[in-house]
């Protein structure tokens, strides 16, 4: 359920409504909305008089939540999140659309810092790149590791850009949380969840990816894990579905996109890289997405895609990414955004 308090409530009338809320044995979180705050409570609810917390001072009402991700539906908190990233603190949910791109994965400093400046002269918020790879193969390229995050940071200090880069165990959270701005949950972990649990319990962003073959609602029930443990700064991302098509690595839903804006208030990006497989396809489905209500892209950057160490076949060049950030700021204008 969530308490919905009247405008003007102050700290001290929260504060009480939260005391009572813990005495019934119920997990709290308090959310600062625009015009008034809301209080969305978790727990076994049975047993408890809520007739008692509505004569609390400066309560509203009561309000169940019908839906089974609770804290990140819109029921809970209407206004649009908007989750500040970077060293620039970028808010990413806002009327601004912030683009994130980079290579699949850290190679040498020499690619991962020519990249950065090169996405940064394009106009991106963000330098996105893998130190450690879950691969389907375990022969393939696995990341450079401390290395690959070391890379990075100075990325960071050269460029100002974002660090996005993925944790694949729980053990890594606070080592990758030491060099980087947002950490990503790629696809396979989606449904990790004591690695859910791990990245919440940290102040870091948290972009989420959507698991090959899940719902929109497993999508917003694992990002519940993240936000129930203590981390309300998750980003979703949609990246493509397992269907029976092969002309596509993975078939990009963006119905899901749209859809996801009236679901939750989280905000959602947009991975065209991993959406199809193949570079031609991924400025017209960055186009799309941003025509369909996404927040950000995250897209796959490579100096030379040929002889990329992973994913060279969906990676674009910087002369692409030019180009294309150029198309996406007259598509932003259209739907009465900015990039």
């Amino acid at each position: 359920m969530i308490i919905v308090m009247k405008p003007g409530s102050g700290k001290e009338q929260v504060q009480h409504v939260v005391k009572l809320v813990r005495e019934y044995g119920l997990k709290d979180h308090v959310i600062q909305g625009t015009d008034r705050t809301v209080i969305a409570c978790i727990g076994d609810k049975r047993g408890i008089d809520k007739g008692a917390i509505e004569n609390a001072p400066m309560v509203e009402k009561i309000v169940p939540i019908l839906a089974p991700y609770k804290i990140a539906s819109l029921e809970v908190k209407k206004e649009k999140s908007q989750i500040a990233i970077g060293p620039q603190a970028f808010p990413m949910g806002g009327k601004k659309i912030g683009v994130i791109a980079g290579p699949c994965s850290v190679e040498n400093r020499h690619q991962l810092i020519e990249t950065a400046k090169a996405v940064k002269d394009a106009g991106c918020i963000g330098i996105r790149g893998g130190a450690f790879k879950p691969r389907t193969s375990p022969y393939s390229f696995q990341g450079l590791g401390k290395e690959g995050l070391e890379i990075l940071a100075e990325a960071r200090e050269v460029t100002g850009l974002a660090v996005v880069t993925e944790v694949v165990a729980v053990d890594q959270v606070l080592l990758v949380s030491q060099y980087s701005d947002v950490l990503q949950i790629g696809a396979r972990n989606m449904q990790h969840y004591p690695l859910l649990e791990a990245v919440g319990k940290t102040s870091r962003p948290v972009l989420l990816k959507r698991g090959m073959s899940a719902t929109l609602e497993e999508l917003l029930l694992a990002a519940e894990y993240i936000i129930n443990a203590g981390n309300k700064n998750v980003i979703l991302c949609e990246r493509g579905i397992r269907t029976f098509e092969n002309y596509v690595r993975n078939t990009l839903p963006l119905a899901a996109v749209a859809e996801l804006q009236t679901m939750t208030h989280l905000p959602v990006v947009v991975d065209p890289s991993h959406g199809t497989g193949h570079s031609h396809l991924v400025p017209p489905m960055c186009l799309a997405g941003v025509a369909a209500g996404a927040d950000g892209l995250l897209i796959e950057c490579h100096l030379d895609p040929e002889h990329a160490a992973s994913d060279g076949a969906q990676s674009i060049t910087p002369t692409t990414l030019q180009d294309l950030m150029k198309r996406l700021k007259r598509i932003s204008e259209a739907v009465n955004r900015d990039i």
